[in-house]
């Protein structure tokens, strides 16, 4: 991949999260003013964001996120506990975020602390802290637009509510008959479980997680960033009934990850003791990356 692409391609964003500023932008928090959240105006910013999504809609195909899963999805990169995931993870600290200084354990808390303050069950909150852990995958080498951004189905016809929809027509995908209609590979109404998504953070957390959590948390680890969908509606016509409720709880933690930054960082220490008893109840001691 290295080899493919300068760095300025594999790496559009100042950081990762400059994604999330987008999303924030895009689908503001009616509660909330959207001036108090990442206010940026600049056009720098704005042309990265851009570049981000031209390189993912061209390079996002189906045998590409078939190559991703062959890859990534045998889970021998690394073996670690998931406080050592967290540790590795901290090394993405975003310096560049005008909301945080926070560390990503500190992010992570807050969303879950969110969560866990209204009073959600204790899987839910494992769920909110534990979300963003796929992004370990930009520490494995992979590109940001490979890591984050709004998700998608690869193998049937692009909706035109992705965002920047015009930057499909350098894909691959996007002339080839097997590809190209609103089915495509798939059949109406065969369920998200048959459907490849564009490759992420969302899809390989998942997949590592789908022996562990109920399947609501499930939905909403791999559907979170499906921003298609669970704001514009764009792709019921492949949903099951089943799809659709178990989208209530992607509804539900949308506004926990996006919304939940404020200035005062968590007792990380006074709340470790917790965090710790709730990951012994759900995951084994290590995981495989």
């Amino acid at each position: 991949m290295k080899d493919l692409f300068t760095e300025k391609q594999l790496n559009p964003l100042a950081s990762i999260e400059d994604w999330e500023d987008d999303l924030l932008k895009r689908y503001p928090e009616e509660t909330k003013e959207k001036e108090e959240y990442r206010n940026y105006e600049d056009s720098e910013r704005v042309d990265t964001v851009r570049e981000f999504y031209k390189l993912n809609h061209t390079y996002q195909t189906y045998d590409f996120v078939t190559q991703k899963e062959a890859n990534f999805l045998k889970f021998d990169k690394k073996e670690m506990s998931l406080w050592e995931a967290v540790d590795f993870l901290n090394t993405l600290v975003d310096d560049s975020d005008p909301d945080t200084s926070l560390d990503q354990l500190q992010h992570l808390l807050q969303t879950s602390e969110a969560i866990r303050a209204d009073g959600h069950p204790d899987w839910f909150v494992l769920t909110g802290f534990m979300h963003d852990m796929g992004k370990v995958l930009c520490l494995f080498g992979e590109p940001q637009w490979a890591v984050v951004g709004d998700t998608f189905p690869v193998g049937c016809q692009h909706s035109d509510k992705i965002v920047y929809p015009e930057f499909f027509q350098a894909n691959p995908d996007s002339t080839d008959e097997r590809y190209n209609t609103k089915y495509g590979v798939y059949e109406p109404n065969c369920g998200l479980d048959k459907v490849k998504m564009s490759w992420g953070h969302d899809e390989y957390l998942y997949q590592m997680m789908k022996d562990y959590l109920p399947e609501e948390a499930l939905y909403m680890i791999r559907y979170h960033s499906f921003y298609p969908q669970h704001k514009e509606n764009a792709y019921a016509h492949l949903m099951t009934e089943h799809d659709h409720e178990m989208f209530k709880w992607v509804d539900k933690f949308n506004p926990y990850d996006l919304y939940s930054k404020v200035p005062t960082p968590p007792d990380a220490k006074a709340l470790r003791p917790y965090y710790e008893d709730l990951v012994a109840k759900y995951l084994p001691s290590t995981l495989k990356f």
